[in-house]
């Protein structure tokens, strides 16, 4: 018995047990989120484009067979609508089959640059509040062992330490809760995106099977 409570001692002799680390790593995360939630604002912001107006400029080139000139107008925008779009441009020549593959694939790889660090913010809203938690759990063994060491003033000590441990929890929080409106935020527009790309991949496909597929066909 004498054994097992010289370990816990030394235990809780270790720096890991002061709940002070736990606000600082908060505050690491927090000022990190704010980092990647202005970053990929910036990102889906200088990336925005009129999809009615490319497609109605899209759906004119292409009813003129000017194939180069709608390349050229969806070359100017470098956002994920277009630019899955202009893989399977590119490729018109080898039929609407060949270009619906093209697309589905630069698809794909827009959607991961879209989606990039939006991890981060799911994994940080969600393991936020444990990590507050555990914070506040820390707190709380200290302000008990306060209290084993000076039983005198047992009330204040236990009362002050709970206090503090709690404002981890409460830290974790707010921490996690812009990080979850950013995430679905920015998932949203991501979707939004997708199905804009999608829609202009119709565009391309229905011309190109109106035409019998392209020259690859005929």
């Amino acid at each position: 018995m004498q054994e097992s409570g010289t370990l816990v001692q030394t235990l809780l002799d270790l720096p890991i047990f002061e709940s002070a680390w736990v606000l600082y790593l908060l505050l690491l995360l927090s000022l990190a989120s704010i980092a990647v939630m202005i970053e990929r604002g910036v990102f889906y912001r200088s990336r925005a484009v009129d999809v009615d107006a490319i497609k109605a400029e899209l759906t004119k080139q292409l009813d003129r067979g000017d194939f180069e000139a709608a390349a050229a107008m969806l070359k100017r925008h470098d956002a994920l609508e277009t630019n899955a779009v202009l893989a399977g441009l590119r490729a018109w020549d080898k039929g609407a089959d060949s270009v619906e593959d093209l697309i589905s694939g630069a698809l794909g790889r827009e959607k991961m640059r879209y989606e990039k660090r939006l991890g981060f913010l799911a994994t940080l809203a969600s393991n936020a509040p444990y990590v507050g938690l555990f914070g506040t759990v820390l707190g709380i063994i200290k302000s008990f062992r306060d209290l084993a060491v000076n039983i005198t003033e047992a009330s204040q000590a236990v009362m002050a330490g709970i206090a503090e441990a709690l404002v981890a929890t409460a830290v974790g929080l707010l921490v996690a809760i812009p990080a979850v409106i950013a995430y679905n935020a920015y998932k949203g527009r991501v979707k939004r995106s997708v199905v804009d790309s999608e829609m202009l991949a119709r565009v391309l496909l229905s011309n190109l099977k109106a035409e019998g597929g392209g020259p690859a066909a005929s």
